[in-house]
């Protein structure tokens, strides 16, 4: 996969993208609905990282509101590991279809997402409002990508796009995603949730 530097215009860019320009409507918030199987690869991540994958109580229920400091903050974590870490798929780095990890220097899609959420959480937003969410691309295959939940709507962290784009707008079907009660567990968005999730390219 090509990587995506941002530039100073680009940056700026992914403020406006980001910003609501009208109140938000039904359509603009993902409707997640019955308990679907969690990632094999999410599960074995669990059981590494179980502080990550624990629920953060009733403190964490209000979503985020896109202030123009948090806003700035999104984006540029969002470029910042999109250019930083470099693609390579599990098979090639692990010798597995499957393995969610903390990238250091390499990873696939749901490693970017897992250091992304880590990133933000770490600046102050909280796990509830930062969920790992399994999509399918256009060509059928599996991907990871991170879902920020706002006040807004829920806006889409990728790592084959450096824009923090709304969920609309994005080309994917969207399938599960984790829960905002419990990260541990997941919840369908659409019926089928069956698909690994190591793509590195579109």
């Amino acid at each position: 996969m090509h990587q995506i530097r941002a530039s100073g215009a680009g940056l700026a860019l992914a403020l406006c993208l980001i910003l609501p320009s009208a109140p938000a409507a039904a359509a603009d918030f993902m409707t997640a609905g019955a308990v679907a199987v969690a990632p094999l690869g999410h599960r074995l991540f669990c059981k590494a990282q179980p502080r990550d994958c624990a629920a953060e109580g009733p403190a964490a229920a209000e979503r985020l509101e896109l202030e123009p400091e948090v806003i700035a903050l999104i984006a540029s974590i969002n470029t910042s590991v999109n250019a930083t870490i470099r693609p390579q798929s599990d098979q090639e780095q692990y010798g597995v279809e499957e393995h969610w990890t903390y990238p250091a220097e390499r990873g696939d899609c749901e490693d970017y997402a897992l250091l992304k959420r880590r990133k933000l959480h770490a600046a102050g937003i909280a796990l509830s409002d930062l969920l790992i969410t399994v999509v399918r691309k256009r060509n059928g295959e599996g991907h990871a990508i991170l879902t920020l939940t706002t006040t807004s709507g829920d806006y889409v962290l990728d790592n084959l796009d450096w824009r923090v784009r709304p969920w609309r707008d994005t080309p994917y079907t969207f399938l599960k995603r984790q829960s905002s009660a419990d990260p541990a567990t997941w919840q369908a968005i659409s019926t089928d949730t069956n698909v690994l999730v190591s793509a590195v390219a579109p």
